[in-house]
This record gives structure tokens, C-alpha cells and sequence, in this order.
């Protein structure tokens, strides 16, 4: 009697994450994976149009240009997070005084609503009396206003964006795994002479292995998926100059403002929504078997 009631208790406590993850995960996969193959605008008839969404979304520029600007967005975000987050996590990892402030303080926007967020840098990089053209211009930096979020700056505005919302997380995950190296290994190679530089390529980096693995694979993963804060700032323009994957799939589904109504493209929007869920997957895996590779070399 006493098993069966904590069986029934078990159950009990699964059960809630059980079912959103079946409402809410599992049902809309499913959902989406039927409407792929139909022409279907969210209302009215469905019809059963077999491959004719793939080979639509093949010959679809606007698609295609929005995977490259994924790849730069991504590219562009990964290079410059990643090696700054480590240098602060090692240099807020040391005995400095006010280093858990820092750390605090770094990490804020982490937690701070994507939403706000671009908001906030939307101020900041306004073309027309955006803070930081106003304090160019006062102190004769430049000579007339830069349109940040124009055609060619756009995509460096919501770079820059990016990685100051994402440093402070990648920083914590490295402390952490910074924080798992034994001192004694600094120790003996400051014995034997080795620098600040050499201590950190021939020790900090090799027992960051496992680690740094895992920030790089979730940096690429979450890089690829991001465009809520470019829906808020640019919603993918100008000229579609910031139109990232996911982002051209929810404008399938729902407009991104009152000003750029969206005809609601069910079936083609699936269909892209698949294609963009194996790109990134066919990234994770290469990724993987890259990493397992040079392990074991």
C-alpha cells in the first residue's frame, strides 16, 4: 500500500510538466509537421498540396537571404562573445576587490526582458535623436548623425546588441568551470617560470575543454535561434537587411506590427519552420562531431 501510494504520488508531481510538454511541445510539432504538406492560411479550407511548399521555399530568395544574415549575425556574435566572456570570467574569477558587484553587474542583462532590452538600445542607436549620436555630435566626434539603423550599420547595431545581452551568461558559465581548475596547477608552473600568458594557454584552456564545449555548442545554438530583440528594434529591416531564420518564420505566422500586415501562411510557414529546425540541427551535429574529433586527437 505504501509503494503504491508513492507511485501515485510520482505520477502526481510529473504529471504537470508532463502535460505542458505535451500541449505545449509535442501537439504543435505534431501540428506543424501535418500542415507542411497543405496550403492553409489558418482559416477556411486546408488544402493538400503535397512537396509544393519545399520546392517553393527552395526558390525563395527572401528565405535563403535570411539564413546568410543568420550566419553573419551568429558568426559575428560568437567571435567577439565568447573570448570576452572569458577574460572577464578569468579576470573576475581572481581576488579583486568588488568582484562579485562586477559580477552582478554583468550579468544583469541576462535577465533583463529581450523586449526592453531592444528598446533600450533602440534609444541609444535612433538615427534621428538617438543618445549616442547626440553625444558623437557634442563632443565633434562625427559631423552629422550616423543612421545606425540603416541598410549598412543595422546589422552591427543588433550585433552589438546581442552580445551585451549574452556576455554576462557565458561569463558565469565560465567562472564556474574556472573555478573547478585546482590552484596547485598555477602554482607549480609559476614555479617552473611560466607566465600569465603561458599559465593561461597551457592550462586555463585544456581543463576548460569539457566546459567551453558546452558554452560554444549552446552560443551556436541559442545565435541561431535569436530574433526576438531584432523583432522589437529593426523587425528585420531595413530591406530586410536584419531578417534572421526564425524571425522570416514568424512573420509567416503573425505580423510583427500594425504597419506590416502579414497574410497568415500556415502551411509555408511549417514548411520553412522544419527546413530552419534542421539547418541548425544539421549545425549541432557537425558541431559534435567536430568537437569529438579533435578530443580525441
Amino acid at each position: 500500500m505504501r509503494k503504491r501510494n508513492s507511485l501515485f504520488n510520482s505520477y502526481v508531481f510529473i504529471f504537470p510538466s508532463l502535460f505542458l510538454t505535451l500541449a505545449l511541445g509535442i501537439y504543435p510539432l505534431i501540428w506543424a509537421l501535418r500542415y507542411m504538406f497543405y496550403d492553409y492560411q489558418g482559416y477556411g479550407e486546408e488544402k493538400f498540396i503535397g512537396i509544393d511548399n519545399f520546392t517553393r521555399l527552395l526558390r525563395d530568395t527572401e528565405y535563403w537571404h535570411s539564413v546568410y544574415n543568420t550566419f553573419i549575425y551568429a558568426g559575428g556574435k560568437l567571435i567577439i562573445v565568447l573570448p570576452l566572456s572569458l577574460i572577464l570570467a578569468v579576470i573576475l574569477n581572481r581576488g579583486i576587490k568588488g568582484r562579485v558587484l562586477l559580477r552582478a553587474v554583468y550579468f544583469m542583462p541576462t535577465i533583463i526582458s529581450t523586449s526592453v532590452m531592444a528598446i533600450v538600445f533602440f534609444t541609444i542607436f535612433n538615427s534621428y535623436n538617438g543618445l549616442l549620436n547626440q553625444f558623437l555630435l557634442k563632443y565633434g566626434l562625427i559631423s552629422k548623425s550616423i543612421d545606425w539603423l540603416g541598410p549598412d550599420y543595422a546589422m552591427i547595431t543588433v550585433i552589438i546588441m546581442a552580445i551585451w545581452g549574452a556576455i554576462g551568461n557565458y561569463m558565469l558559465l565560465f567562472i564556474a568551470g574556472l573555478q573547478g581548475i585546482p590552484d596547485d596547477l598555477y602554482e607549480s608552473a609559476s614555479i617552473d617560470g611560466a607566465n600569465v600568458v603561458q599559465k593561461f594557454w597551457y592550462i586555463t584552456i585544456p581543463m576548460l575543454g569539457p566546459v567551453l564545449q558546452m558554452i560554444v555548442m549552446l552560443a551556436i545554438i541559442n545565435s541561431l535561434k535569436g530574433y526576438e530583440s531584432i523583432m522589437v528594434m529593426t523587425e528585420g529591416g531595413p530591406f530586410g537587411k536584419t531578417d534572421v531564420m526564425y524571425l522570416y518564420v514568424y512573420k509567416l505566422f503573425f505580423p510583427v506590427s500594425a504597419t506590416s500586415p502579414t497574410v497568415q501562411q500556415i502551411g509555408y510557414g511549417s514548411a520553412a519552420g522544419f527546413v530552419t529546425a534542421l539547418i541548425v540541427g544539421l549545425i549541432t551535429i557537425a558541431y559534435f562531431r567536430m568537437s569529438k574529433r579533435l578530443n580525441q586527437d
